[in-house]
């Protein structure tokens, strides 16, 4: 499978999906004009990463500074691909990042975190610089 790299733009995040290596990568604002089709292969990319088995562990990094309600559905849409590889028996870890303060944020990764029974959602505080 090859490995997904996009720069960020001002209503794009930065992604990098190197399924080789089991690292998913998401960082920056995420409110773009269609998050369906931004969304949409990345998914379709993952899902047949998925299909194709396996039992290395994945590591999806989530460092979101924003993100609109159109992002969150695509991220939940995302997070439950990688639930559902973690309940087959593949070690699954999102680990959701959030500025020390930034209260929304912390609080969007604890709904997200909720949903998980099978992955482990870790909560990830950073320092600011």
């Amino acid at each position: 499978m090859d490995t997904i790299q996009l720069a960020a733009t001002d209503r794009a995040p930065l992604v990098d999906f190197d399924f080789a290596s089991g690292r998913l990568q998401l960082r920056g604002e995420s409110y773009p004009e269609d998050a369906a089709a931004f969304f949409g292969p990345l998914l379709q990319a993952l899902r047949g990463y998925l299909a194709e088995g396996g039992v290395d562990p994945i590591v999806c990094e989530v460092g979101l500074v924003y993100f609109n309600s159109s992002s969150a559905k695509a991220l939940m849409n995302l997070f439950m691909l990688l639930e559902d590889a973690a309940a087959e028996g593949r070690p699954v870890t999102i680990r959701w990042h959030f500025a020390e303060g930034d209260e929304t944020i912390e609080e969007a990764g604890e709904d997200f975190a909720a949903d998980f029974a099978h992955g482990r959602f870790e909560m990830v505080r950073e320092q600011p610089a």
